[in-house]
């Protein structure tokens, strides 16, 4: 089962799925709607987003709006290109192929 190896660790858990899946159709988005829409701690989502920003499938930008801090994430092209990959892997592995 060749298309076995192109299953992405990196995209097993489910936190780390939902983050590329909402990153893949945002262009960018706020750590607190990360937060909110995956329904994750600070602490949980803060581990996933920092292992994909170390395999260079997301960046991260901080930033200050007024005096408040912002930091957004957003998938690089690497990111969505390895997220891709994966995904047409699994819905390999699902067909049966």
């Amino acid at each position: 089962m060749e298309f076995l190896e192109r299953f992405n660790k990196a995209f097993e858990s489910k936190a780390r799925l939902g983050i590329m899946s909402v990153l893949m159709v945002n262009e960018s988005l706020s750590f607190n709607t990360l937060k909110d829409l995956l329904q994750l701690t600070d602490g949980n989502l803060a581990t996933h987003l920092r292992a994909l920003e170390e395999q260079q499938y997301l960046v991260v930008q901080k930033q200050f709006i007024g005096r408040k801090p912002s930091t957004t994430y957003t998938a690089t092209d690497a990111g969505k290109q390895a997220f891709t990959e994966h995904l047409n892997a699994l819905e390999k592995f699902i067909k049966g192929a």
